[in-house]
């Protein structure tokens, strides 16, 4: 009788990856499916982590901080100090640096030391310009590195940026630290000591306080994901990420300050820089945790980017077509409607299309003066042009030219006569199918019938 061969590692990675991803969450019990489920959303963030150079942006992200640490500061000083609540922000650098031990307080006093020397008076216009332009380009940075995670290939407008994050670096942090004094105010009313001597409440207030730290760092990182990326994020999938990123958060400062502690030898060995050394670390690792949330928020909003495989954005000529025809069309039916223009988001949501390949159709149009972007947030999408003399050849166009380069196009290639003229017959069937056919034909086909485009399109077609 033989023996059945031992099985390989090979052998067990495709078992595993059968049970992981072929399997029907539909026909097993709830609690296989949540568990499938957890460990497919898992993978994907993994995948999302080693593939989407979330590594290197964090890095990036540590050396702008390094220049507009202290500037941005300043400039929250100043606006704190109008309020009367800039002493909040030695206690908050505190908070944050925690987990380097004593090498948090010294570098503490010595950001707050350089802050406080900053004189805005002396710097002159061109000073004081230098110091803004080094804390937008950090928002700069943190938008792209957001954006990057979400598949979002454009950024805030000029006007946008500005608008926005002023809005952040001057009155986010003073609602953030008024709110913080109030509720140290409130905790320290005599109604709260009242109510401390009487159970449940006394508990109540104790767990509320010792959790509100947590509570706060959560709230801060789904703000975060939800106002940083340019599109709508849903509150659901913000919270969620949120969340993971308030926990690893945690547990990283406990981990760090544990390692902080035991490297004495460090301190040895780098002398005066290991101060510097374990602040570069820990601000890695804070800018990795605050991306690492950012993706799980996007794989949570777009669970069809949690696949087996990373996705790689290559559609065929046959996808450009139909994908630039169907957001012609639901652009110009709602349009006929009266009725809100389409998001980028709520065409990918409508398609079942990916995020990026609808953001390339988009631009592809966009720069065929077929589409305009408008200025609301998130944009919408509006025709750029009347649709009754628009062709739906220029559609086509559009979305054929797609990737096409001035060094890279037909015209730059070899001529042969037997190919030319299968492109020209091949140009001239599709001339003649769409002759006198417009987007304003296509719209119109479904605007007192279907709600389908795609039936449309085969109506319009018949």
């Amino acid at each position: 009788m033989t023996e059945k061969p031992a099985p390989t590692m090979g052998s067990l990675s495709a078992r595993l990856r059968n049970i992981v991803w072929d399997t029907d969450l539909a026909l097993v019990p709830r609690w296989h499916a949540i568990l499938l489920g957890l460990v497919r959303f898992g993978h994907a963030i993994v995948r999302s982590v080693a593939s989407e150079q979330l590594t290197l942006r964090a890095m990036s992200l540590v050396y702008t901080t390094l220049l507009s640490l202290v500037p941005l500061l300043a400039i929250s000083f100043s606006v704190l100090k109008g309020f009367g609540v800039h002493n909040q922000i030695e206690p908050l650098l505190l908070g944050v640096l925690e987990p380097l031990g004593d090498k948090g307080i010294e570098i503490t006093n010595e950001i707050i030391g350089f802050v406080e020397n900053i004189k805005v008076g002396v710097l002159g216009f061109v000073g004081f310009a230098l110091l803004f332009y080094t804390v937008v380009s950090l928002m700069q940075k943190i938008e792209r590195a957001f954006n990057h995670t979400w598949h979002i290939l454009h950024e805030r407008s000029l006007g946008q940026q500005f608008r926005d994050y002023l809005s952040v670096i001057i009155i986010g942090p003073a609602l953030v630290f008024s709110a913080v004094g109030i509720m140290a105010s409130l905790m320290n009313t005599a109604v709260v000591d009242m109510m401390s001597a009487i159970q449940p409440f006394g508990f109540l207030i104790k767990t509320a306080a010792k959790t509100a730290p947590y509570v706060m760092i959560v709230g801060a990182f789904t703000f975060i994901y939800m106002f940083i990326p340019n599109t709508r994020v849903n509150l659901r999938s913000a919270l969620i990420g949120g969340f993971v990123a308030g926990v690893l958060w945690n547990i990283t400062g406990w981990i760090f300050a544990s390692f902080v502690v035991n490297s004495a030898q460090y301190a040895a060995i780098y002398s005066t820089f290991a101060t510097l050394i374990m602040f570069l670390i820990w601000l890695y690792l804070g800018w990795l945790i605050l991306l690492i949330g950012a993706s799980i928020a996007f794989h949570d909003q777009h669970p069809e980017y949690v696949t087996a495989t990373r996705r790689q954005m290559r559609l065929s000529n046959r996808v450009r077509e139909k994908l630039a025809l169907l957001i012609a069309y639901l652009i110009g039916e709602r349009y006929y409607k009266n009725g809100p223009g389409w998001t980028a988001d709520g065409l990918a949501q409508r398609l079942s299309a990916p995020m990026d390949a609808t953001e390339s159709i988009l631009s592809a149009l966009e720069q065929n003066n077929l589409l305009v972007r408008t200025a609301a947030e998130p944009p919408e999408f509006l025709p750029a042009r009347p649709l009754e003399t628009t062709d739906l050849a220029d559609v086509l166009q559009a979305a054929r030219t797609v990737d096409e380069t001035s060094y890279l196009n037909p015209d730059r290639l070899p001529r042969e006569a037997p190919v030319d003229t299968i492109l020209g017959d091949i140009e001239a069937a599709t001339v003649a199918t769409l002759q006198g056919r417009t987007l304003k034909d296509l719209a119109l086909s479904g605007v007192a019938s279907s709600d389908d485009p795609i039936a449309s399109m085969e109506k319009l077609n018949e």
